[in-house]
């Protein structure tokens, strides 16, 4: 308690107390609480990853340009304008003039380049943005307000990467005056919304900037002056903490819950489908027994993916088929029911590699022992209902399945590198499938597969570097087929945040990366 308290002062002293500018003084700031359901490891969108750091700092960055979110299109940000050059090395960006940093000082290319720098110091230990930047080999500042970004190979998603929070543009001031630890806590951008303060595992406040005038067409005047984000990190709770009044808006609300509030006239259900991988799970091709193409294939056939969905997300998520969502760019619809479910044709495939239930137990022998899976799985996204049902579905098979629990990332990355397990639960989000090229070209980061294919590694590596989109949906159709014919995932469910907001909001719309709401357009009804 004393550390809190102490933290509380040092955040009180360090950012200052919410503004009152342009407030009607006889009126009362209006305030509203959003719920997060996660309390990640680092709100710093250079350093860190989770989508629920994005929900709070897409209102405190501007980024390059936007996705338009009524088409998916590339709309102006802080650059005006961008030419792409013929070889596709260069990017260049017109950069907005009269742009402010919340902590005064203006923004320019200097600004820019300072974000990429810091981004790319190997100190900052970047777990996103990084990745996110793909083939970039440096910037060169061609006046104040103009830059131009260089790559060594040509990345057809350097766009869609410039238009995510994790490479929003920070103050070189505040970057300059804290250490990569600190900088978090007093995160400065140009977005509509400044960060007051930030409690970990508590609460972080954002109050509107009034100065706020050069966002994208599709933000409108911010109506809010203050929100107040707090952790719900317990499903149980979250429906409580907005029945109760205590939040107005809050995310991944229990599917049971919202299928049961549906006809509630209090409150708002908003689906909202993520595009980027489903819920899956990665097998170890070089693990015995999942280092056998057959066996692999007899876990799909003997997955009830349907009934998967209707038990645990009672039918808001559509059945996954590969590793892309049927909402993400190149989506290719051949892979869907390749491997409908047919647990008579399971175990005819188990069978036909010589596997038997000799001692009559239940499961299948192996060297005297009992066929045995080992699937790493973390807490959440309802991660660990899953599992305990494909326990039960492979079970039925013979085959036994022993869980070991991760709580958080880290862990879970440091579960892998040791490489003893069969499965192991992981999804991405985005909606430019380049996030594949991590998971499934040979010397990806997260090749947990670890499957190698020279044609995957050269479709993968080819679509990446393709900016026609017709090319591009070619090789990722064949780099999806390559991925589901192998057998390298067991996919779930389509990602659907079960979003809940009082009757009192409206306006709230997400961005067409599904996790994160424009605040600026959410207004309190009268």
């Amino acid at each position: 308690m004393i550390y809190l308290f102490a933290f509380l002062c040092l955040m009180l002293v360090g950012c200052g107390a919410a503004s009152t500018d342009n407030v009607n003084p006889t009126e009362q700031p209006s305030r509203i609480v959003y719920g997060l359901t996660l309390s990640p490891s680092g709100f710093d969108p250079h350093r860190n990853e989770s989508a629920e750091l994005g929900i709070v700092m897409r209102q405190v960055y501007d980024t390059l340009v936007y996705r338009d979110p009524t088409n998916g299109n590339f709309v102006a940000g802080l650059a005006s304008e961008w030419a792409i050059s013929d070889d596709r090395l260069t990017y260049t960006f017109k950069l907005r003039q009269g742009v402010k940093f919340h902590d005064g000082s203006d923004f320019d290319a200097i600004a820019v380049g300072a974000t990429l720098d810091r981004i790319t110091n190997p100190d900052t230990r970047s777990s996103r943005a990084l990745t996110l930047l793909g083939t970039y080999n440096g910037y060169e500042i061609i006046d104040r307000f103009t830059i131009a970004i260089n790559l060594s190979e040509p990345f057809s998603p350097l766009l869609d990467s410039l238009s995510q929070v994790y490479l929003g543009i920070a103050s070189p001031t505040q970057l300059a005056r804290y250490s990569v630890e600190r900088y978090q806590y007093y995160q400065s951008g140009t977005g509509p919304y400044k960060l007051v303060s930030y409690v970990p595992d508590d609460h972080l406040i954002l109050e509107r900037n009034p100065d706020y005038n050069w966002g994208p067409a599709f933000y409108q005047p911010a109506a809010i002056d203050v929100i107040e984000y707090r952790f719900y990190t317990t499903p149980a709770t979250r429906f409580t903490a907005l029945e109760s009044g205590e939040v107005e808006i809050i995310g991944e609300i229990p599917p049971l819950t919202a299928r049961t509030e549906t006809g509630n006239s209090q409150i708002q259900i908003m689906p909202t489908a993520i595009p980027g991988q489903p819920l899956q799970y990665l097998i170890n091709t070089q693990q015995f027994p999942t280092d056998n193409l057959t066996f692999r294939q007899a876990l799909l056939f003997g997955t009830n993916r349907r009934g998967i969905v209707d038990a645990i997300f009672q039918g808001f998520s559509p059945v996954a088929w590969g590793p892309m969502t049927s909402n993400t760019l190149y989506y290719n619809r051949a892979v869907e029911e390749r491997y409908a479910y047919d647990s008579t044709q399971a175990r005819a495939l188990l069978a036909s590699i010589g596997y038997v239930d000799a001692d009559d137990n239940g499961f299948l022998d192996h060297e005297g022992g009992d066929l045995e899976l080992r699937v790493i799985m973390p807490t959440w996204g309802s991660i660990p209902e899953v599992t305990q049902l494909l326990q039960e579905q492979w079970g039925d098979l013979g085959i036994q399945v022993v869980i070991e629990t991760v709580p958080d990332a880290p862990t879970l990355f440091s579960q892998v590198q040791e490489g003893n397990y069969n499965l192991v639960a992981f999804y991405t989000f985005g909606l430019d499938p380049a996030f594949l090229n991590s998971y499934f070209v040979t010397n990806g980061s997260r090749n947990w597969s670890r499957f190698s294919d020279p044609t995957l590694d050269q479709v993968l590596r080819d679509a990446i570097r393709q900016l026609e989109p017709g090319t591009r949906n070619n090789l990722y159709a064949q780099a999806q087929q390559i991925i589901m014919d192998n057998a390298l995932i067991v996919p779930i469910r389509e990602y659907v945040n079960l979003n809940t907001t009082s009757i009192q909001i409206e306006g709230l719309q997400f961005d067409p990366y599904g996790w994160f709401p424009l605040m600026t357009n959410v207004r309190l009804r009268s």
